[in-house]
């Protein structure tokens, strides 16, 4: 400690053999000696100037800095900018003052669980009033914002490792995105009584596992291969998925028909209020025809997962499906397939009660030259 100073100084030797001497902005000296033990380990561990580049960038900065140059198109889609300023707004209201490299999993764990308890606040004509409560959807979703721009951080080597990845989710949120499988009667249900381009929709992302509005709705009728049965993906959201991809009869058909009902543009989706441009949401439609077949509502989304169930149901391996999911990493497939309650009941339904007293039945005596021997059944 300086003898003009009441706050605490550490010094020590970093890996090039140069003395370091730094304030540690504390008068406590219990806090100085964790923050020494920090600065050693990071040396030690080879993150010392990554941890001290943290420390001299606020969260605010940094959260200024992705929006401008990573969230904004062309590097992410104007729907995805926007919903990422709709979270940053939240993340700022707590983390704005504070130093990127002092945000920790426990920091992030509290603002999760303060954010479960919150409710929406509604602007009417005398001001603002309190709502229902903030939905667990839309705590998620600012949890993977959040996880993104540190990420990015850590690649630009301004954090030593994301805190998001030793954030355990409160209980209401494990589980938030399970898929709904979508039965063959369910699905029949649904275009029977969905619109015609709505009815090509649900047919082809059960047959092909297509996203929805990145692949299937922007689609242009040349990368339709009908002839070979199959379909360039040239734009997707990940690398992985720009590939061309196998159809079935049932799609091959589902395609033809699409392509007469959508008339001589070149889109297969037109839109309905742009000549030259592509249908961009579907999802009031994807309500009213669930609220018609008397089913539900569930993320039209899923129906990429239903395709991926329904592939390993028939007995599909897991690494195919993947690569028909046109994911990069395998562990992803579990968030697509989902054995449900009914199909593992009817796999049940499989078991024989009486297996083993069929093995000792099957033994079999053979008379060999006088003598008798017993083969059992392999």
């Amino acid at each position: 400690m300086r003898q003009e100073s009441t706050v605490w100084w550490i010094r020590y030797w970093n890996r090039a053999g140069q003395r370091v001497r730094e304030s540690t902005f504390t008068e406590n000296w219990q806090e100085a000696q964790k923050r020494l033990r920090d600065r050693l380990q990071a040396r030690d561990g080879l993150f010392l100037e990554i941890v001290r580049k943290g420390e001299s960038l606020g969260f605010g900065q940094w959260a200024d800095f992705f929006l401008e140059k990573y969230s904004k198109p062309p590097i992410r889609t104007l729907k995805t900018h926007v919903a990422n300023l709709r979270a940053i707004k939240h993340l700022k209201a707590l983390f704005e003052t504070r130093m990127l490299a002092n945000v920790t999993a426990d920091d992030i764990e509290l603002y999760l669980q303060d954010r479960l308890r919150q409710r929406i606040r509604i602007k009417t004509r005398l001001g603002y009033k309190l709502g229902r409560l903030v939905k667990a959807t839309t705590v998620h979703q600012e949890f993977r914002v959040l996880r993104r721009m540190l990420n990015v951080a850590v690649r630009k080597k301004l954090l030593p490792s994301n805190p998001c990845s030793g954030v355990e989710f409160p209980v209401t949120l494990k589980g938030l995105f399970r898929p709904h499988y979508v039965t063959w009667s369910e699905q029949q249900r649904i275009e029977s009584k969905a619109p015609e381009h709505l009815r090509s929709v649900v047919c082809i992302i059960t047959e092909t596992g297509l996203r929805i509005y990145k692949e299937l709705l922007s689609m242009k009728k040349e990368h339709v291969d009908l002839l070979n049965a199959k379909v360039l993906i040239a734009d997707s959201k990940t690398p992985n998925g720009v590939a061309e991809l196998a159809l079935t009869e049932h799609a091959v058909r589902t395609f033809r028909n699409q392509m007469l009902l959508a008339g001589p543009g070149e889109y297969l989706f037109p839109s309905d209020l742009n000549a030259d441009g592509h249908q961009k949401s579907i999802g009031t439609a994807w309500k009213l025809t669930l609220r018609r077949a008397g089913i539900p509502y569930f993320r039209i989304y899923d129906l990429r997962s239903t395709y991926a169930t329904r592939l390993s149901a028939g007995g599909v391996a897991d690494e195919w499906v993947t690569q028909l999911l046109r994911q990069g990493d395998a562990q992803v497939f579990k968030k697509y397939s989902q054995m449900k309650l009914q199909m593992q009941r009817e796999a049940l339904t499989k078991i024989n009660r009486h297996a083993n007293e069929m093995l000792e039945s099957a033994a079999v005596t053979v008379p060999e030259f006088g003598n008798s021997g017993t083969i059992l059944a392999q």
